[in-house]
């Protein structure tokens, strides 16, 4: 299948997507903000720079794109239909990266929390993310991945 857009406008297209501040972690700080949540915002002082770094839960928060990061089973990662082998040799990097990552936070100490976009979607979804996530930072869980499915739970 052949791209609908020509090659420079393909490439603004994607120079344009956000690497930080993006929507679905803007209303995820905000509503956190909200609850009492205060937080130090993509750190350099922790491996793979966090999105959210709350030192006094010693977590960090990182708010994953289902595309880019590939999120299992979401309808939301989908591959492009042009030059896939490039395509799966940059997710494969993404996911290891991401793992990588986590590992070495989890080694130093850090607790770890994945927030699909997915589960920041809808105002009400955002809602009960936050919650989720204001859960886990009180509790003394390690890990904790939220995505659509748990988004609805609380």
């Amino acid at each position: 299948m052949i791209d609908i857009v020509d090659k420079q406008t393909r490439s603004r297209m994607m120079a344009g997507i956000k690497g930080k501040d993006t929507q679905p972690e803007v209303a995820l700080r905000r509503a956190l903000h909200v609850r009492g949540f205060r937080f130090r915002l993509h750190s350099a002082t922790v491996p793979g720079r966090p999105d959210l770094l709350f030192p006094k839960h010693r977590a960090v928060v990182f708010v994953h794109g289902c595309f880019w990061h590939r999120h299992t089973d979401c309808r939301y990662a989908t591959v492009p239909a042009t030059r896939p082998e490039f395509w799966q040799a940059k997710f494969q990097a993404n996911v290891a990266r991401d793992s990588t990552v986590r590992a070495a936070l989890i080694e130093a100490g850090w607790r770890v929390a994945t927030v699909w976009e997915c589960a920041l979607r809808k105002t009400g979804k955002v809602q009960s993310t936050a919650a989720n996530l204001s859960d886990w930072l009180l509790s003394n869980e390690i890990q904790i991945e939220i995505g659509e499915k748990d988004a609805g739970s609380h």
